[in-house]
């Protein structure tokens, strides 16, 4: 799919949204279930479990043959060298719901407070002490300069126009290593209402999610196709036949919606198409590769930023090669914005191929022999996700907000995208499908 341009989204007339809306009312129709999910990542989940504590009936179904969603602790390399493909962190774990799940399910965890400095790679070369240290003030001049956001909403690389080149390459690690995203295409308010806090490395939070919601009924492999709403109620289209309920919550990425993986009959208002609009997924990607530790280089195999510089020909690169995570013999390449997702497009085999070559970059030819195999998380080119979370255009800060806006009282959106300072995260996802759900609970009555 040709992701990197914006979709196109048919806007239905207002006339017609306002005789929709006006059909609306609370009446119920016969139903399979009192509430359809559709999605069953940790928003959908979370809606779902709430849903069912509530008394009422509920049906999830999923597109893909396993629960999660963007939450997916990969074993494909086998189950010693397993790596969470989507969220790994626990985020502002002070508020997350699921810190205190960790800790009762007992997984493992760290901090990393305590890890040494990454090795620094730049265009190839080991960087001098001279570079590190640049690269540092570079980014405390970013800090500072983000740190009281000015109106109007603009982006983040032009929060740093008429920096020195030291802020702009600052700019660019940080919103490609932590938002999947050029820096030219992020909303600078919304980065600064995310919440901050202290970050929890989970061993495996795919997993973890999973087992959490294990006795959650979830028809698996069954994608919705297109919701009517035109009715009292919903009906939900899939190959495996109609689904009906009298609301439905929705928690499918933003992405997905923008590219019409999910179609609406009618179509959505002209407010919420313009909040998926005001959206665009990035492409943050990972990249496991299995190790045999036996040929690994005899030199201390510290994690990697690699640095390269773009051209006219091909974008810049900015990854994170985290070596031995929990001591596995694995490493996994983290990488975003539009490199990223020329990785994606090329496929599994050339993204490891890659990979292992930027492996050699940071320790030595000799570490090429060490990759077994390799496994390519690419939420990019993924059809039922179409990117690794949400980011918010430059000047469109309230597009997350007017996404959680209910439609008749029967659509409910829902997950990190519509989240607020919890956006990009799975906490976030989590709180926002309870969120929707109350508000389904509220329509239904007791």
């Amino acid at each position: 799919m040709a992701l990197a341009r914006r979709s196109h989204l048919t806007r239905r007339s207002l006339l017609a949204g306002a005789a929709a809306l006006v059909a609306g009312g609370r009446a119920r129709a016969a139903a399979d279930a009192d509430v359809a999910v559709v999605g069953a990542g940790a928003a959908g989940l979370a809606a779902a479990a709430a849903i069912r504590r509530a008394g009422h009936t509920v049906v999830v179904i999923e597109a893909r043959p396993r629960i999660g969603g963007r939450v997916f602790t990969d074993t494909g390399l086998g189950p010693e060298r397993s790596f969470d493909a989507g969220g790994q962190y626990i985020h502002w774990a002070e508020r997350n719901p699921w810190a205190p799940i960790a800790r009762a399910a007992g997984v493992r965890t760290t901090s990393d407070e305590t890890s040494a400095w990454p090795v620094l790679v730049m265009d190839g070369a080991r960087a001098s002490d001279a570079d590190r240290r640049q690269r540092r003030a570079g980014f405390g001049r970013l800090t500072a300069l983000l740190d009281h956001p000015a109106l109007p909403d603009r982006s983040i690389r032009e929060a740093v126009a008429g920096e020195d080149a030291t802020a702009l390459a600052a700019a660019t690690g940080l919103t490609r290593l932590t938002l999947g995203e050029e820096p030219d295409r992020v909303s600078w308010a919304d980065y600064d209402q995310l919440w901050s806090g202290d970050d929890i490395w989970v061993d495996g939070y795919g997993a973890l999610v999973a087992r959490h919601y294990a006795a959650l009924p979830v028809r698996t492999g069954t994608p919705a196709t297109r919701i009517d709403w035109s009715g009292a109620g919903v009906a939900v289209e899939t190959p495996r036949g109609t689904l009906r309920a009298s609301c439905a919550i929705v928690t499918v990425p933003v992405g997905v919606l923008a590219a019409g993986g999910l179609r609406f009959t009618p179509d959505l208002p002209a407010a919420t198409l313009a909040a998926v609009e005001g959206l665009r997924m990035g492409a943050y990607t990972k990249i496991g590769l299995g190790l045999d530790p036996a040929r690994l280089p005899a030199q201390d195999l510290r994690d990697a930023v690699l640095v390269r510089s773009g051209s006219a020909q091909e974008p810049g690169f900015t990854a994170y090669l985290e070596m031995q995570p929990f001591g596995k013999p694995l490493a996994v390449l983290h990488c975003g914005g539009d490199a990223a997702r020329a990785l994606c497009e090329a496929g599994e085999a050339a993204a490891v191929a890659a990979a292992t070559d930027h492996l050699a970059s940071a320790f030595g030819a000799g570490a090429r022999g060490a990759v077994t195999a390799g496994r390519l998380a690419g939420w990019w080119t993924d059809p039922y996700a179409r990117g690794s979370y949400s980011i918010a255009r430059p000047g469109r800060l309230a597009a997350r907000e007017a996404l959680r806006a209910p439609v008749a009282e029967r659509l409910y959106f829902a997950g990190e995208a519509a989240a607020g300072g919890g956006a990009m995260t799975v906490g976030g996802a989590t709180l926002d499908g309870e969120r929707a759900a109350a508000a389904a609970l509220k329509r239904l009555g007791p």
